[in-house]
């Protein structure tokens, strides 16, 4: 038997007045596009913004239904814009914050695995990474160099070959 280990580093700042300019309005802005989203079952809303390489910014929100938890997250949400209107053009990074009726949002949280898997694919279509800042409304922010990072062992298109 052998033994093995998966670690990786990320940036840790105490709170977004710590990152630069850039990064920070970045974050700002998914933290205010947290109110576009629909979320009235889980009353948990999400707001990613997206930096791409061409300086297009793109927004998208967790959009619930009464088909409860059938609905989409803001990362795929993001996403599936992105290639709409910005077809073969990568993205650079994604600011992800959250705000919730009964939840305290002061910490970072991380993309759900469906959403790991969908940066991935999105990183590994357009042989780009995309760097990912995670924030609540206030308090510590993560920053991550690639999303690919989040998702060890993961399923992709070699599988299928």
């Amino acid at each position: 038997m052998n033994e093995k280990k998966y670690e990786f580093e990320y940036e840790v700042y105490d709170d977004i007045s710590q990152l630069d300019e850039q990064d920070a309005w970045l974050l700002n802005e998914a933290r205010a596009v947290t109110e576009q989203a629909y979320a009235p079952y889980s009353k948990f809303h999400v707001g990613a913004v997206a930096m791409m390489e061409n300086g297009e910014v793109v927004a998208g929100t967790n959009q619930e239904n009464a088909s409860y938890p059938v609905g989409i997250c803001a990362e795929r949400v993001l996403l599936g814009t992105v290639a709409n209107l910005y077809p073969n053009v990568p993205v650079k990074t994604i600011a992800i914050s959250y705000n919730g009726d009964e939840v305290k949002s002061d910490h970072p949280i991380s993309p759900c695995g469906m959403c790991r898997q969908a940066l991935l694919e999105y990183e590994t279509r357009l042989k780009n990474p995309i760097r990912l800042i995670l924030g609540g409304m206030e308090g510590k922010v993560y920053i991550i160099k690639t999303a690919s990072l989040l998702l060890p062992f993961a399923f992709t298109s070699d599988e299928l070959i």
